[in-house]
C-alpha cells in the first residue's frame, strides 16, 4: 500500500493543475511526429545515462567489489526507497547503506560509500547553484514563474528565499559529512558509542562500535585514494546529474514550436530540484507536479505544461517505483538466503 501513496499524491497533484489550466484545443492540436520520437528516445537516453552513471560511480566508491550486476540491484533499490522517502529525511539514506552490506560490502564501507555519494551529490549542487545564478540570473531564474507575470518577481520573490535557505541546508548538511568523512571520523565513532551505550540503545552497542570502527577505517582508506578515484567518482556524478537535468530539455523539445534557452531550462531544473530537497511528501510528490509547469511554462506550448508534467513524472520518477516493486522481494529472498554472516 505505502507505494501507492507517492503515485496517488503526484496523480492528484497532477489532476488539479490538468483541471485548472486544461485547454482542449492544445491537447487536440498534439501532432506525434519523428521529431517528437526523437526527443522522447533522448530523453530515454539521458535517463539511462543517469542510471549508468549511477552504477559505476557505486562500482568505482566501492572499489570495484560490486559487479554491474549487483550495482543494478543497488541503484534501483536505492533510487525505490528515494521514491518512496520524504527527500528531507534523505530520501531512503539507511535503507541504502542496507542494501550495500547485503551485498557482501562491510558495514563501514557501506557507511562510507552513501557519505561520500551524499558528498558528491551535495558538491555537485553547492557547485552548479551559484554557477546558474549567476550566469543565468535571477530574473531569469524566478521572473517568469508566476503564469501572470512575465517582467516582474511576485511569488518568485519566496521561492528565491526558500532555494537560498533550501541551499544553505544542503550546505551545512554536507560539511557534517565533511567532517565525519575526512577530519574527524573518530568523534563520529565516540558519539556512536555513547549513544548506543544508553538504556534504550544498549542491546545494539558492539555493532554501533564495530560500525564506529570500520568508518574510522575507511575514512582512514579515502585519504589514500587516487587522483584517479575522486575523478573517476566525479565525472560520473556530474554524468549522472547532468542526465537527469536534461531530461526535461527533451520532453520540452519533444513537442516545442517556439525557440526555447536550453541553458535556462538546465538552470530552472537545477533551481527546481534543490526546492524539491525539501519536500515533506514521499518522492516529492505533488511538489514536483506543481513545481515543473511553473518553471518551465515558459517554454512550452500553452495548454501542455500539464500533460508534459505527467510525461516527465512518467519516465523520471514511477519507473523507479515499478521496477523496485518487481526487483525487491527477489533480491530480499535472495539476500536472506545467502547463509554467510555479513561482516
Amino acid at each position: 500500500m505505502r507505494i501507492l501513496w507517492p503515485v496517488l499524491i503526484g496523480l492528484l497533484a497532477a489532476s488539479y493543475i490538468m483541471y485548472r489550466n486544461f485547454d482542449a484545443q492544445a491537447i487536440a492540436g498534439i501532432r506525434w511526429t519523428w521529431h517528437s520520437t526523437f526527443w522522447i528516445a533522448m530523453a530515454l537516453v539521458m535517463l539511462g545515462v543517469r542510471d549508468f552513471a549511477y552504477m559505476y560511480r557505486v562500482r568505482v566508491l566501492t572499489d570495484g567489489d560490486l559487479s554491474w550486476r549487483r550495482s543494478f540491484n543497488v541503484i534501483f533499490l536505492w533510487e525505490f526507497a528515494s521514491a518512496l522517502a520524504p527527500a528531507i529525511l534523505g530520501g531512503g539514506f539507511a535503507f541504502a547503506i542496507f542494501i550495500i552490506n547485503r551485498e557482501k560490502i562491510n558495514l563501514g564501507k557501506s557507511i562510507t560509500v552513501v557519505l561520500v555519494t551524499s558528498f558528491l551529490d551535495g558538491l555537485f549542487l553547492a557547485l552548479s547553484a551559484p554557477i546558474v545564478y549567476l550566469v543565468a540570473g535571477k530574473e531569469k531564474l524566478f521572473s517568469a514563474i508566476d503564469p501572470g507575470s512575465i517582467s516582474k518577481i511576485t511569488y518568485g520573490q519566496g521561492l528565491l528565499y526558500t532555494f537560498w535557505i533550501a541551499y544553505a541546508v544542503i550546505i551545512l548538511y554536507k560539511a557534517i559529512i565533511i567532517y565525519a568523512l575526512f577530519f574527524k571520523p573518530r568523534s563520529v565513532k565516540w558519539l556512536l558509542e555513547k549513544l548506543f551505550s544508553t538504556r534504550l540503545l544498549h542491546r545494539w552497542s558492539a555493532r554501533a562500535e564495530e560500525t564506529g570502527t570500520q568508518l574510522v577505517i575507511a575514512s582512514q582508506g579515502l585519504k589514500n585514494k587516487t587522483r584517479g578515484y575522486w575523478l573517476r567518482a566525479g565525472a560520473a556524478t556530474f554524468a549522472s546529474w547532468s542526465g537527469r537535468l536534461l531530461v526535461a530539455n527533451c520532453i520540452i523539445m519533444a513537442f516545442s514550436h517556439v525557440l526555447v534557452n536550453h541553458f535556462v531550462i538546465y538552470s530552472r531544473m537545477t533551481v527546481m530540484l534543490i526546492l524539491m530537497l525539501g519536500s515533506p511528501t514521499p518522492g516529492s510528490s505533488g511538489v514536483a507536479e506543481l513545481l515543473f509547469p511553473n518553471f518551465l511554462g515558459e517554454f512550452i506550448t500553452q495548454g501542455l505544461a500539464e500533460p508534459l508534467t505527467i510525461i516527465w513524472r512518467g519516465l523520471s520518477y514511477y519507473p523507479y517505483l515499478f521496477i523496485g516493486a518487481v526487483l525487491l522481494p527477489r533480491w530480499l529472498k535472495k539476500v536472506f538466503s545467502d547463509k554467510n554472516e555479513l561482516t
